[in-house]
């Protein structure tokens, strides 16, 4: 994400909405099973509400899907094994302060990661501290992985990151995202979530390459 669009920043109701339903989640100073508890109540509302309504106007909700890719001069693997650690993304993603691990473990072959990230997210001009509950599954031989992150207020993207082998030690990596949200907030979240997605690329791709990562 980066900032908040003047659009939506000349609307007050818009605004509203965003920094009350952020700025319950200070997570900072919380413990982690505290910051755990709320992701599986995020995870229950996704299941079981989320999955079964579609992302219709009727219902108030909308969907946007966008692709973004990026080649890096590394092997495969490589890039795969540091692209999809969350953690290296610390210090790259614009707004992201903490990683909070809730489970790490594997099914049938899938390895499977339950996390919530905590960010600053400017609000009109304010940061305001947020968590993004996700699950990620890592196809590793495969070559791509996919995470599902649910955000308040009921923002929802799923991510698909596939990594192809372009020989003699390049990689390109493809994402392709589809964010759901509010009518009134999807071109925010579209917008936010793309750019943030794009620096973070161009980071990893920085870092990668530079024998950092």
């Amino acid at each position: 994400m980066t900032t908040f669009p003047r659009r939506l920043a000349a609307s007050l109701p818009v605004a509203l909405l965003l920094l009350l339903a952020l700025l319950p989640a200070p997570a900072r100073a919380e413990s982690d099973p505290l910051v755990a508890a709320r992701w599986q109540v995020a995870w229950d509302t996704y299941r079981f509400y989320e999955c079964l309504t579609a992302p219709l106007p009727v219902t108030g909700r909308s969907r946007a899907e966008r692709d973004i890719s990026i080649e890096i001069d590394a092997p495969v693997q490589h890039v795969f094994d540091v692209y999809s650690d969350i953690e290296n993304h610390l210090g790259i993603h614009p707004f992201l302060r903490r990683v909070v691990t809730h489970r790490d473990r594997t099914e049938n072959g899938v390895r499977l990661v339950d996390l919530t990230a905590v960010e600053d997210v400017p609000v009109a001009g304010v940061p305001v501290t947020s968590e993004t509950h996700a699950q990620q599954r890592l196809h590793r031989d495969a070559l791509f992985y996919e995470t599902d992150t649910w955000t308040l207020p009921n923002v929802v993207t799923h991510q698909r990151i596939v990594f192809e082998d372009l020989g003699q030690g390049r990689t390109r990596v493809t994402e392709h995202l589809v964010f759901e949200a509010s009518v009134l907030l999807i071109d925010f979240t579209v917008t936010n979530g793309v750019s943030s997605h794009q620096r973070t690329q161009a980071g990893l791709k920085e870092a990668i390459e530079s024998g950092e990562l």
